[in-house]
C-alpha cells in the first residue's frame, strides 16, 4: 500500500506544492519517443498515453512552491527554482491550486533547469492596488548572478528585450546570498538556511532548511553532502527534521567522482543518516516508475521506520511552517 505523503501533520494552512519532480530533461524523455527502444520505455510511453494530471510519471523540472501562511493569515508564495518548464508549471499547477502570483524566488544554482524560466517571471509578478507590477526579490549567489547577467542582460538591466518599448520589463530586486549555513536570509517573512552541497566535484549547489515550527530540508541537486551541511541539518538531533525533500536521480548503482546526482541507494543512505520524520524523493529520471518504486519504498519505510515515497508533480503537502 502506497503511503499518502499528503498525510502530514497540519496546523495552519501553509503548504508545499511540488511544481516539478523530474530531471533536467523532464519526462517523458523525447528521445524515448523519437527513437523507441525494444521494448519501448514504459514510463515515457505512458507520458503520451495518459493526461499529465493523471500520470505521476509525467515530471517537469524540479521546483517547489512554498505557500507560507503568516500568523495574521496572509499568504506569501516563495518559489524555489524557475526552470525550463516553468510556463507549463504555471498553466498546470498554479491554475489548479489557485496560486495568483509569486512573492519571492530563490535559486539553488545557475543550471538551465533552475533558471531558464526567468524569462517568464513577469507572468507571476504581484500587482499593487493601482495594478502596477511590484518588484519581486530573487535570492541567489554571486556566481549564479554572474551567469544570469550573461544570459539575461535585459532582466538584470530591467529593460524590455531588444528595445521593445511596448513590452513590460520584469521588476526584480536581485539579492545576493552566501553559500554558508551560518548566514540565513529571510524571503517573504520566512527564514531560509543555505545548505551547500556538491553537485559534481568542484561545483556547489544550494539546498535550504526552513520552517519555524515544522522544519523542512530541501535538497534538489546533490552528488555529495558537505560535513557542515549535514551537521546543520542534524544539529538539533536525529528525527527533528519533519520533512526531508531529497533528489534520487538514478534508480540503480552508486555514483562515482564524476557523478552530479545521487542514486536511489545513496539517497536512502542519506535519509537513514539524517533520520527525518518523513522523506519525499524528487528529481527522478525515467528509470523510476511511480507506483512500482513506491511499493518498494513502502516496504523500505516499514523496515527502517522512516516513511519515504516518491513525490509527484502537483502534490500539495500541508505542513505547519
Amino acid at each position: 500500500m502506497e503511503t499518502d505523503p499528503s498525510k502530514l501533520p497540519t496546523g495552519g494552512s501553509s503548504s508545499l506544492i511540488f511544481l516539478g519532480t523530474g530531471c533536467s530533461g523532464a519526462l517523458p524523455d523525447a528521445r524515448c519517443l523519437l527513437k523507441p527502444s525494444t521494448p519501448p520505455c514504459a514510463v515515457c510511453s505512458m507520458g503520451i498515453s495518459l493526461p499529465p494530471e493523471g500520470n505521476p510519471n509525467y515530471r517537469l523540472n524540479t521546483s517547489l512552491l512554498v505557500d507560507y501562511c503568516h500568523d495574521d493569515g496572509t499568504h506569501k508564495y516563495i518559489l524555489i527554482n524557475i526552470g525550463k518548464t516553468f510556463r507549463e508549471q504555471v498553466l498546470r499547477w498554479f491554475v489548479h491550486h489557485k496560486v495568483p502570483y509569486v512573492d519571492s524566488i530563490i535559486l539553488t544554482h545557475e543550471h538551465a533547469d533552475a533558471v531558464l524560466g526567468l524569462d517568464e517571471v513577469w507572468v507571476v509578478q504581484p500587482r499593487n492596488g493601482r495594478n502596477d507590477v511590484e518588484q519581486i526579490p530573487i535570492f541567489l549567489t554571486q556566481f549564479t548572478m554572474d551567469s544570469i547577467a550573461r544570459r539575461f542582460p535585459y532582466l538584470v538591466e530591467q529593460k524590455p528585450e531588444d528595445g521593445d518599448e511596448d513590452a513590460q520589463a520584469a521588476k526584480i530586486d536581485w539579492k545576493i546570498i552566501e553559500e554558508d549555513v551560518d548566514k540565513p536570509f529571510v524571503a517573504s517573512g520566512l527564514e531560509f538556511v543555505p545548505l551547500p552541497v556538491m553537485h559534481g566535484e568542484g561545483y556547489i549547489c544550494l539546498g535550504f532548511l526552513f520552517g519555524r515550527r515544522a522544519r523542512v530540508a530541501y535538497l534538489s541537486d546533490v552528488s555529495r553532502f558537505l560535513p557542515e551541511t549535514e551537521h546543520a541539518i542534524l544539529k538539533s538531533g536525529a528525527g527533528q527534521v519533519d520533512l526531508l525533500i531529497l533528489e534520487a536521480n538514478s534508480l540503480h548503482g552508486v555514483g562515482d567522482s564524476f557523478s552530479t546526482h545521487l542514486t536511489l541507494s545513496e539517497s536512502l543512505d542519506a535519509i537513514k543518516r539524517i533520520h527525518p520524520k518523513r522523506a519525499l524523493l524528487i528529481g527522478m529520471r525515467h528509470f523510476f516508475e511511480h507506483q512500482r518504486e513506491n511499493q518498494m519504498l513502502a516496504e523500505w519505510s516499514t523496515r527502517e521506520g522512516i516513511p519515504t515515497q516518491l513525490a509527484h508533480d502537483g502534490l500539495r503537502v500541508f505542513i505547519d511552517l
